[in-house]
């Protein structure tokens, strides 16, 4: 009798727990300048060595370390990742996806779906925005996270947008400023215009650093107006969060601000109407939209529609971008 590869999937929450221990414990930094045993590590990382002992033989399994000898444990290269501040790390996005507070989330998922109220306002009480403003350690690590992530896409996003043709990009949503750091970087004759809500805000200035002179920060709410005369209307990753109603009056909020001239630029990851094992990215991101924040991953004509009905005309949609996936949707008001 052959296992069953549903198994696999069954127990899939172990190695999420386990690599998400060893981001929280820092151990691949632990690990930096060579082998350890696990004695060694436990008296950096304040743990139990013969429990760390075995969770060190787990992460040699799935690959994050090596096991040099019966206690001697060094960093695999995948595990460079885990590590803090290096190219690539994803070491923030770890802990925010595999931390307490969105894995209780998904834990109510059964709630969610006998409902349709996502998880995580019934969970904790509070919608994902408000919790993090509340929590200082958890709002550094979801900027951080994002940052990361940003930091992977961003040539492709700044090349696939055409952003070059843009005297003036206001990003919307853009929290820390990783994104029009970038976009400031790759084109050095334009203006930025750094738009969030003031918690996001705070580490914009260390972001930017001297790229500061050429970008104003605004705190604002797009659900009620953006700053107007920008050139280009950049959103990555922030029609997703949102329901309809929501989005609509975000879309709403750029129409009244932008010029005839002026473009929107939606970054975003598209539902295909069927899916395939390929699309496994999409169809998990748009449960955790589900169960995190009431958002939705959409079609390519779903996403017309909303910007149709918000007073746009869509003038291109780009192909999937490496790494992530994401595409491009360039809207002009109608």
């Amino acid at each position: 009798m052959t296992r069953s590869p549903l198994l696999d999937l069954a127990y899939g929450y172990m190695p999420a727990q386990i690599v998400y221990a060893a981001a929280e414990l820092g151990l691949a930094d632990a690990l930096a300048d060579g082998p350890r045993s696990s004695a060694e590590l436990a008296a950096g990382t304040g743990t139990h060595a013969p429990s760390l002992l075995r969770l060190l033989r787990a992460l040699t399994v799935l690959g994050v370390t090596e096991q040099h000898g019966p206690d001697l444990f060094a960093l695999a290269p995948a595990g460079q990742d885990l590590r803090r501040g290096v190219p690539g790390s994803v070491r923030n996005l770890v802990l925010l996806f595999c931390g307490p507070d969105v894995w209780r989330t998904w834990g109510d998922l059964m709630g969610t779906l006998r409902t349709g109220e996502y998880a995580w306002e019934r969970v904790t009480g509070m919608t994902p925005f408000e919790f993090f403003a509340r929590d200082q350690e958890l709002s550094a690590t979801f900027n951080a996270a994002m940052a990361e992530h940003t930091r992977a896409v961003a040539p492709a996003v700044i090349e696939a947008a055409d952003l070059g043709r843009f005297g003036t990009v206001a990003d919307l949503g853009g929290g820390d400023g990783t994104l029009l750091a970038a976009v400031l970087r790759a084109v050095p004759g334009a203006r930025g215009v750094l738009f969030d809500l003031p918690p996001a805000l705070e580490s914009a200035k260390d972001t930017l650093g001297d790229l500061a002179d050429r970008c104003e920060i605004v705190p604002g709410d797009f659900f009620a107006e953006v700053p107007s005369g920008a050139d280009a209307y950049l959103l990555k990753s922030v029609i997703h969060d949102w329901d309809d109603e929501r989005t609509a009056a975000i879309l709403r909020s750029c129409r009244a601000a932008m010029r005839p001239e002026a473009r929107l630029l939606l970054v975003e990851t598209l539902m295909p109407p069927v899916v395939t094992a390929e699309h496994r990215g999409v169809a998990m991101g748009d449960l955790n939209m589900l169960v995190a924040t009431g958002g939705r991953e959409r079609t390519e004509a779903e996403f017309r529609e909303l910007l149709t009905a918000a007073g746009f005309a869509t003038v291109s949609v780009s192909e999937p971008l490496p790494p992530s996936g994401y595409r491009v949707l360039e809207a002009a008001p109608a």
